[in-house]
């Protein structure tokens, strides 16, 4: 009787320790996860994919998959397994959603799918918040666009709008960057310097004023 209590507490102990292993493995597959999910910028989250656009697509856990793709000008883009994807006008997260759809259950069990945009090739920006008529603007090929004449594309001003407090969000070798605009300094003062000339993809932000 105690040689089998003795055998029947070891054989628990040794289940605990698989058990302990088996857990320990699961936190760090889960911290290593989220460390390799890169925050998405300001501009990704609202940018619409486009023809010969080139994106970076990966599958978490699987390395041979990690490659870059462009955007044919049909619109589309060859992925392994599933053959021809059509991408232009889904934003990055609703393409996120869109290969977990066609690759699960088939292929993988709820893959883990994290797509950034490598190369941008749209000439367009976007102007966001307290304006009229907030949404996307291509930048014309012959002349440059600056953030008041986005603007006044944009339909000018809402009522409510803290015109001061104007900033464009840019990014610049992967690095955001929000630059803030005194818009008053450029129409009533006239310091037509300030006047920041606007890049493919830049957002212009207007927040609304609270008093």
């Amino acid at each position: 009787m105690k040689k089998r209590y003795k055998n029947f507490i070891v054989l628990l102990s040794l289940l605990m320790l698989l058990i302990l292993s088996l857990q320990g493995q699961l936190i760090a597959r889960n911290r290593s996860s989220n460390q390799g999910k890169k925050k998405k910028s300001s501009i990704e989250k609202v940018y619409n994919i486009h023809r010969q656009d080139i994106l970076n697509i990966n599958i978490y856990m699987e390395d041979d998959l990690q490659k870059h793709y462009r955007v044919s000008q049909r619109g589309y883009i060859s992925y392994p397994f599933i053959g021809e994807v059509r991408v232009t006008g889904l934003t990055v997260s609703a393409l996120e959603e869109k290969l977990t759809r066609l690759l699960s259950p088939d292929y993988f069990i709820s893959p883990q799918i994290t797509i950034f945009v490598k190369k941008y090739h749209s000439r367009r920006i976007f102007i966001l918040g307290a304006v009229n008529n907030p949404g996307s603007c291509a930048i014309p090929a012959e002349k440059e666009l600056t953030v008041v004449e986005a603007i006044s594309l944009a339909g000018g001003f809402t009522e409510d709008a803290a015109i001061n407090k104007t900033k464009i969000v840019r990014v610049e070798d992967g690095v955001e960057k929000n630059i803030v605009v005194r818009i008053k300094d450029i129409t009533k003062a006239g310091d037509k310097s300030k006047d920041i000339i606007l890049k493919p993809n830049d957002i212009v932000i207007v927040p609304k004023s609270f008093f």
